[in-house]
């Protein structure tokens, strides 16, 4: 068989234990999962209402267009129809772009404790991958990664708010950097998370295509809209790198269903705020427990944080599933002695650290 040679010994993407594999390992009658960042409140209401009553003919390709998605998604950000591509959530957008633009003899820059996917599929397609350290506060360090891009530099990828340190580094300095970066490098802003931002000195990347038709922003409804069985992700950018990214989309994407369903999550930005208040005050828990016992805690702009446990984070990790809560090992996101746990429901939140107390004390920390 002739696969590529740079995909072998190259893992597939593991994700998180399920609730109810946890279950049947511990013998667990309730499991909380806090692990992969999704919105503990789930989606608008007016999501339900629709499944309730919606009426589908299975036999129908949805429009692979996602013309009435399109038409919102449009008027939702001020930007042309033409200026969106559509993706099976952001991963598929990550891939379809790595596969429009990396090949062998290429290369991209990316931080080093960042989303993996872009890493790799940087590997599938045979592009060299240069990795940057973060700043010592979480943040990329945009000088280093300006200083790492050359003529062979396609993409330079920029999670903003980072996954898995949830910092935010500042528009300004996210408009200095595009400003260095040559125009045939394409900067992607990866905004997963951007819903959940409330900083008020932030400016919306938008305008940033205005002069620089070599950016393009990613975001998602899987995060704050709390659809993420529904694998939505959209990308802006100019009408050109669209044009060009467009045929390297796979047809019919997006089903009859995820474009209905994102088109009413769409509309209730009323519950998209009480979201983002009700995850500010759960942030507020980590802060205050982390304060209390001197952990490092990256300052979050997301709905997870990203705290120090000075212990073995694989040990607490197992440790917390025992007692019914999934979180994220930083050993597996390249920072061991950290975990990444998603903010939940302040119920949630103060159950968790009960319990993470208790692991503490287990493993001689506390």
């Amino acid at each position: 068989m002739k696969f590529k040679k740079q995909i072998a010994g190259l893992q597939a993407y593991q994700p998180g234990k399920t609730t109810d594999e946890v279950k049947k390992m511990f013998n667990l009658e309730t499991v909380t999962k806090l692990a992969s960042n999704e919105n503990p409140y789930g989606a608008s209401p007016n999501v339900k209402e629709y499944l309730d009553i919606a009426s589908i003919d299975y036999a129908i390709y949805p429009d692979g267009y996602a013309s009435k998605l399109r038409t919102a998604v449009a008027k939702h950000v001020n930007v042309s129809e033409k200026q969106l591509l559509f993706g099976n959530g952001s991963d598929e957008n990550i891939l379809i772009v790595s596969r429009a633009l990396l090949q062998p003899g290429l290369n991209t820059v990316v931080a080093d404790v960042t989303f993996g996917q872009y890493k790799h599929n940087a590997i599938v397609e045979g592009a060299e991958v240069r990795t940057v350290p973060l700043l010592p506060n979480g943040e990329h360090d945009l000088d280093e990664m300006v200083e790492a891009v050359d003529e062979n530099t396609a993409i330079v990828w920029i999670c903003n708010p980072n996954n898995p340190t949830g910092t935010l580094i500042a528009s300004d300095k996210i408009k200095a950097f595009v400003e260095k970066v040559p125009n045939d490098v394409l900067i992607v802003l990866d905004e997963a998370y951007t819903e959940y931002i409330t900083d008020e000195t932030y400016e919306d990347s938008i305008h940033l295509l205005d002069k620089h038709p070599n950016v393009l922003i990613m975001r998602t409804f899987s995060k704050a809209y709390g659809l993420a069985s529904f694998r939505v992700g959209y990308a802006i950018g100019s009408e050109e790198v669209i044009s060009q990214l467009e045929p390297t989309r796979e047809p019919f994407n997006n089903t009859v269903l995820s474009q209905e369903v994102a088109i009413i999550g769409l509309a209730d930005q009323a519950f998209i705020q009480s979201c983002q208040e009700k995850n500010n005050a759960g942030k507020a828990q980590y802060e205050a427990y982390c304060a209390e016992r001197n952990f490092n805690l990256y300052p979050s702009h997301t709905n997870f944080v990203f705290m120090e446990v000075k212990a073995d984070s694989d040990s607490v990790f197992q440790g917390l599933m025992k007692r019914g809560f999934i979180v994220r090992s930083g050993n597996a996101l390249g920072k061991p002695g950290y975990l990444r746990i998603t903010i939940g429901t302040e119920e949630q939140n103060t159950e968790l650290l009960q319990k993470l107390d208790e692991v503490l004390k287990e493993e001689g920390v506390l």
